[in-house]
């Protein structure tokens, strides 16, 4: 019996390559890898029209042999602590935003706020040659800090800020913060101010050291008034510590959380419990998470600009990562004392 002649592949059936996408718009293939990177040597007009032919083919960018001729693949690790913290999900669309345009994607890693868990997320990442690092903060173990140094991968760091030689960051001063919004509340007459955390995370116990520099130029610290909970901040918590704080002491007239998510809690418990705020007791929270200027009464809090830092350093990397040199290499941008009727 003859061979059943071979059926024709169609194109969806068969790869589409750069040679592909270089003959549909009768360019080199250089040219549609330089165009489809979003490369500044081409022209826009030139960028969209090989855009449109590759969307057209359905070409998918391989990655994997980009990575191996240019020793550097067009993913950007960026590690946080947290995804269920609003704030972190704000800086990661801000990043996002950011890289896109420019043809690179995010490989996002979560470390629980463990450096174990951080390390071996590095561990992983820097194996498939990101082209650059955004991290968060500056703590975490002497093996993690090794495997940054020798990948040589671009790296800026996030919600803090460094003079240190060499280090790149977009943040501001966690505790200047803190200080400022306990300086407010005894600007108001308080000073029986406790300070309510969890957590622990190094941001909080440096508002924690703000909170103390205000109240001890104030002649007024307690270190009995620090309710520090290592576990997860939540509505609940607040609304816990709360309770607890008022009734070892009755004398609190003040009460600052490290997040408002734990501020939120305790409005909640002064409305159950009949305590009026600000009359009783002023709350004070940080970071002007959703729903604060919404409470009963609206959360007194720190806005703190995670949008604006996701950008700054999303730029900041890009620059690096184009070899650029960058005239500022630490970003401060600052906090917002916002003032509402909680306190």
């Amino acid at each position: 019996m003859a061979d059943a002649p071979e059926r024709p592949r169609s194109r969806s059936s068969s790869h589409v390559t750069l040679d592909d996408v270089a003959r549909a718009c009768g360019v080199s293939p250089i040219t549609v890898s330089r165009a489809l990177r979003g490369a500044r040597n081409v022209a826009p007009e030139l960028q969209a029209r090989v855009q449109a032919a590759a969307d057209q083919l359905g070409y998918v960018p391989n990655v994997a042999a980009r990575a191996l001729a240019s020793a550097r693949s067009s993913h950007v690790a960026v590690l946080i602590p947290s995804l269920t913290n609003q704030l972190f999900v704000e800086l990661l669309e801000a990043v996002q935003d950011a890289l896109s345009p420019h043809g690179f994607q995010s490989l996002i890693g979560v470390t629980h706020y463990d450096p174990k868990q951080e390390e071996a997320l590095l561990r992983s990442y820097l194996s498939q040659r990101p082209a650059g690092v955004l991290l968060t903060g500056f703590d975490r173990s002497a093996a993690a800090v090794q495997m940054l140094e020798r990948s040589n991968a671009p790296c800026v760091y996030l919600m803090e800020t460094s003079a240190d030689a060499g280090v790149h960051s977009v943040g501001f001063s966690q505790r200047d913060a803190g200080r400022a919004i306990v300086q407010h509340l005894l600007q108001g007459g308080r000073r029986r101010i406790a300070y309510a955390a969890g957590q622990l995370d190094p941001r909080v116990m440096m508002r924690l050291e703000g909170y103390r520099d205000a109240l001890r130029a104030a002649g007024c610290h307690d270190p009995a008034l620090e309710l520090l909970v290592p576990g997860p901040t939540s509505m609940a918590l607040g609304g816990r510590q709360f309770e607890d704080l008022l009734a070892r002491h009755p004398d609190v007239d003040a009460i600052f959380y490290c997040n408002d998510d734990l501020a939120q809690g305790a409005l909640l418990a002064a409305l159950r419990t009949g305590v009026s705020v600000p009359q009783r007791v002023a709350i004070a929270g940080f970071n002007d998470l959703g729903g604060s200027d919404q409470m009963l009464p609206p959360l007194t809090t720190v806005r703190t600009p995670r949008r604006e830092i996701g950008e700054r350093a999303a730029s900041m990397l890009l620059a690096l990562m184009r070899g650029e040199t960058v005239a500022e290499r630490t970003v401060d941008l600052g906090f917002e004392l916002v003032v509402r009727h909680s306190s």
